[in-house]
């Protein structure tokens, strides 16, 4: 419905905290840009990037200079334009005409060709002696309204709605993450990227092994620790004891929906690729339990450059990973990974089979332990 009907006042709503976001980011932008230059420099480098005409350069300068007088603008201007034959009435007229208060800002930006943002930030740096980037993005909130005017006032609802796909987006990434924290997700946000949806969360192994260890326990998130107790001189008049409170365990999960997760990661081990742990993990007196499920991932990490039609000019690898989640019987969970960093990775072509036959090496050491009331083996 917000999609379909151009009326709805939720539209606006949406487009506003698009405006904004956007504007945040375009500020944070330009702030690296110009935050460590001088004020020759930041105009040096502002100009530069400019296709230089006087009525442009006169726009720009005025926004940024706003103080200062004719005779200087008269200068600079003869200085930038050596070559032109303007003559200082007619630069004078430049100088009136392009006056801040001739224009809004996104009019003088407009005339200047320039992100209104960019002037503003730019003007900031001139008049503040002491910056700052909160300052100028908590100086700003009206100002990036005013910059994204025309998303209001233009007749393409084409344009409006994709910009409204892209809040709705970024809304539903963001719910996602709320639910995948709780989980044991240990990022402090979720790109919002068509990786991400496919599922190339970058994960860390810990937090894969939690997740294991909530869908073992049924749904229920405990703590994590390594130590249950200690025990001090036993049997002596100094004898301590020290165990742990009781444990607080949260619900995360329908205990439904843990079955359900538990059965399709068995399906993993029994039909799908993690098939090589059968011979080593499986119970001779009741073969069709499943004793061990998990997930295998294997992820080839590169940036590449595609050119128009789509062919990949050049590919470099950043780093090769593979990985396999698990449970383990009825108490065991864990995860193991292998990370192989840097531009080495592009000679290497190992997927999860490689931790599955590591895991299948560790079977005469993990079996025992499944056994009703063993211990670790040391």
């Amino acid at each position: 419905q917000l999609l379909k009907n151009d009326n709805d006042p939720r539209r606006d709503q949406y487009l506003r905290r698009f405006a904004d976001k956007e504007g945040v980011s375009f500020l944070q932008r330009f702030w690296r840009k110009y935050h460590r230059l001088t004020a020759e420099q930041r105009l040096e480098v502002f100009l530069n990037g400019l296709r230089q005409t006087p009525d442009r350069l006169s726009a720009g300068y005025r926004f940024i200079y706003p103080e200062v007088g004719e005779a200087e603008f008269i200068r600079f201007m003869q200085q930038r334009f050596a070559d032109n034959p303007q003559t200082p009435a007619q630069w004078r007229q430049l100088y009136r005409k392009y006056a801040p208060s001739e224009f809004s800002l996104p009019d003088q930006a407009y005339l200047a060709r320039s992100h209104p943002l960019e002037l503003w930030l730019l003007g900031y740096l001139q008049q503040q002696p002491n910056p700052t980037l909160a300052e100028a993005i908590n100086l700003t909130a009206d100002v990036r309204q005013q910059a994204y005017q025309w998303l209001f006032r233009t007749q393409s609802r084409s344009a409006r709605d994709n910009r409204i796909r892209t809040m709705l987006e970024i809304e539903a990434f963001w719910d996602i993450h709320q639910r995948w924290q709780r989980l044991g997700y240990p990022f402090e946000y979720l790109v919002p990227s068509l990786a991400t949806a496919l599922g190339s969360s970058g994960d860390r192994p810990a937090a894969l092994a939690e997740l294991m260890g909530i869908i073992q326990n049924g749904g229920r998130r405990l703590p994590m620790f390594r130590i249950e107790g200690l025990h001090f001189a036993a049997d002596t008049p100094y004898e301590v004891q020290v165990a742990r409170t009781e444990l607080q365990q949260e619900r995360v999960m329908l205990p439904e929906v843990a079955q359900v997760l538990r059965e399709s990661l068995a399906g993993v081990v029994q039909q799908g690729t993690g098939r090589r742990l059968q011979a080593n993990f499986s119970q001779p007196l009741a073969p069709d339990i499943a004793l061990i499920g998990g997930k295998t991932g294997t992820g080839d990490n590169r940036i590449s450059t595609v050119n128009s039609r789509g062919q990949t000019v050049t590919s470099r690898a950043l780093n090769r990973t593979a990985t396999f989640a698990f449970y383990l019987g009825d108490r065991h969970f864990g995860v193991i990974s292998v990370y192989l960093p840097g531009n080495a990775a592009e000679d290497y072509f190992f997927t999860s089979a490689l931790p599955l036959q590591v895991l299948n090496g560790m079977a005469p050491l993990l079996m025992p332990v499944l056994k009703p009331q063993a211990g670790c083996p040391l």
